[in-house]
């Protein structure tokens, strides 16, 4: 973590690197205190608490405590068990090792709140240092690199109070901190902006489908169009495996991928002679998790082959293959899909059952129109996610440069 060698004029050496030399080195154990929190038992003729759960930290930054769920507790809890505004709370534990580790800011807003067991506190005891940027520090990487150096990696299951007392982090005073602190929340405010366009632009594009793919709204110059049985317009295919090597998987964000991508390894049986062949332009899904989006239409490979738990199936020349694929990633589609599910541990979706749904099919030329307006509103959607994600990675590598000191935002 030293890297000392060069250390140009301004600066000074120290464990982490050179840093400027009005900043010290400091470790989060000597700017605060921690505290764990207790597993509690609820009571219904308690006292009333609002309660941070490890279930409350998905993806959130900071957590105002009035959104919490409330509990109920057989007594009053000791002060140093509420969260104040500015409360630091880090995952100490869960069953999920992504989580153990993640923190947020707690607005407590002077209401009775508490926290979980399994978590830990940090609340800090120097008027010189900002929580707000204590999270930064954190979000920019800094323990999740303290335990790779310390070999612990990043899989640690059970995160301490001395483990967090020893991280260590460059510190700059008080304004220094706010100035840092103003230039990355204007990158926050752009970027919340930027994901309220994306998810915007989302919503536009499902409301065009819900209309568009039933029928509620048709384009000018077209007529006819009714609902169908799928089963009109499809075909199984039932190839066994010829000897190709490329095992793919369909996935539910990504559609087919090859098997290693999503395993880190290849987990086909040696024997893949059952295996199903599945070619350019035609569909696979997984029957027990079509529900939750696992289903595509092969694009990226000329061939590849599937566990034969896949079905695959081809459409004829009376529908569109991008229409289709349309209709099929439809949240119409999901919403009817247990209708036509069979099985009493997990529903699954068999051919047959794919067959039976009815689905709006207009003229051929109709279809292509459609088509080309939600293919025009995914490649808008891409367009904004592209620039959503190089905004995120120009603050990544400006946190880099602002909380290591290379480079100063110093105001007169």
């Amino acid at each position: 973590m030293n890297d000392n060698q060069h250390i140009p004029s301004g600066y000074k050496p120290s464990p982490l690197g050179p840093i400027p030399e009005d900043w010290e080195v400091k470790r989060l154990g000597e700017i605060g205190s921690f505290k764990n929190g207790l597993n509690f038992t609820p009571n219904e003729d308690g006292v009333s608490y609002y309660f941070l759960g490890v279930g409350d930290f998905q993806d959130k930054t900071d957590i105002h405590a009035n959104e919490l769920n409330q509990i109920r507790l057989a007594n009053e809890l000791d002060q140093e068990y509420h969260l104040k505004d500015d409360d630091l709370v880090f995952v100490r534990s869960n069953g999920s090792k992504s989580l153990v580790g993640r923190c947020v800011i707690i607005h407590a807003n002077h209401i009775k709140a508490t926290y979980s067991g399994f978590c830990i506190r940090f609340r800090t005891t120097s008027e010189e240092t900002s929580t707000q940027y204590i999270k930064h520090i954190i979000d920019a990487g800094y323990l999740q690199r303290f335990l790779q150096y310390e070999g612990r990696g990043t899989n640690i299951t059970n995160l301490n109070q001395e483990i967090l007392g020893r991280l260590t982090f460059p510190l700059p005073n008080l304004k220094e901190q706010q100035n840092i602190l103003n230039v990355l929340s204007l990158w926050d405010t752009t970027i919340a902006k930027q994901t309220e366009l994306v998810e915007q632009l989302t919503l536009r594009k499902r409301g065009l489908m819900q209309q568009l793919l039933t029928g509620k709204k048709r384009l000018k110059g077209f007529g006819g169009g009714n609902f169908h049985r799928l089963g009109n317009y499809i075909s199984e295919c039932n190839r066994r495996n010829n000897g190709c090597k490329r095992v793919l998987s369909v996935t539910n964000t990504r559609g087919f991928i090859l098997q290693e991508e999503q395993f880190d390894k290849i987990v086909a049986s040696n024997d893949t002679s059952n295996y199903k062949v599945v070619r350019r332009g035609e569909f696979a899904y997984n029957p027990s998790r079509v529900n939750v989006g696992s289903l595509a239409m092969l694009k990226e490979y000329d061939e590849g082959i599937l566990s034969p738990m896949y079905i695959v199936f081809k459409a004829n020349e009376n529908i569109n293959k991008t229409y289709l694929l349309q209709c099929l990633q439809s949240w119409w589609f999901k919403g009817h899909i247990p209708a036509y599910t069979q099985g009493s541990v997990r529903d699954s979706l068999s051919f047959d059952g794919l067959c039976s749904m009815k689905f709006y099919i207009p003229t051929l030329q109709e279809q292509k129109a459609i088509s080309a307006i939600l293919e025009q509103a995914d490649k808008e959607i891409e367009i904004q996610k592209q620039k959503l994600t190089a905004m995120q990675e120009q603050k990544k590598g400006l946190m880099q440069v602002l909380l290591t000191g290379k480079k100063r935002i110093i105001t007169i």
